[in-house]
């Protein structure tokens, strides 16, 4: 009698740990989502699910059924899902070469401002390549 009251013991704990560890992950990854979606503005580098980079030209954070833009390479847009964007690509995850480095050192200020329209990026990004 007293092993079957510390089996249903050990289970009542394991279930009450279980649920909790539940609604914890629940609650961590909704912050992430919120977090990305407020994070996912034009102009923003950006990981795709499948392993593309790009540049976010347009995104509706309040209507995730509408299609994000996702600039690829320069002129090249193209139409994902909003759950398709896996990640931001903070500046540190990119590793740069030293030329790479002495370049953005050089063109610092053509930096993309934090309200720039869908229309400026593609504007700025023709820019640039025209320049190359």
């Amino acid at each position: 009698m007293p092993m079957e009251i510390l089996l249903f013991g050990l289970l009542a704990v394991l279930l009450v740990f279980m649920i909790f560890n539940t609604r914890k992950r629940s609650k961590q990854m909704k912050a992430e989502q919120e977090e990305k979606a407020t994070k996912t503005v034009p102009g923003v580098r950006v990981l795709l699910q499948g392993g593309i980079f790009g540049t976010i030209v347009s995104y509706d954070p309040d209507d995730l059924d509408h299609p994000a833009s996702v600039e690829i390479a320069p002129g090249v847009v193209i139409e994902v899902h909003s759950q398709a964007i896996l990640r931001i690509v903070e500046p540190k995850d990119i590793v740069l070469d030293d030329a790479e480095i002495t370049e953005l050192d050089t063109v610092a200020d053509d930096a993309i401002p934090a309200t720039e329209t869908p229309e400026e990026t593609r504007a700025r990004l023709d820019r640039d390549a025209d320049n190359k």
